[in-house]
């Protein structure tokens, strides 16, 4: 499954095309690289999703094509979530 996709799926964004906007501007990160929408998930890849201020870590546990809202957590561990340092153009 694509990495946008896969996005949307587990709900880490809202919308595919958000997860493709994500991946065009380099801030999705699996397995330490800077990758583009087209990326094909695998079990075991850790993805580092970066929104706004915010930092989310993942590592894929599986890759459905449909899943059911309470089964979520079971797509992806979460390893990280945390707010980043905004950079300021002051100064």
């Amino acid at each position: 499954m694509r990495i946008d996709k896969y996005l949307k799926v587990s709900r880490l964004v809202k919308r595919r095309s958000v997860g493709k906007e994500l991946c065009d501007c380099g801030k999705i990160v699996v397995n330490g690289k800077v990758i583009k929408g087209s990326y094909e998930v695998k079990t075991g890849d850790i993805i580092e999703v970066i929104f706004g201020s915010r930092l989310t870590k993942v590592k894929v546990l599986e890759a459905r094509e449909v899943v059911k809202k309470e089964d979520v957590g079971e797509l992806y561990e979460l390893l990280e979530s945390r707010r980043t340092e905004v950079e300021s153009n002051e100064g």
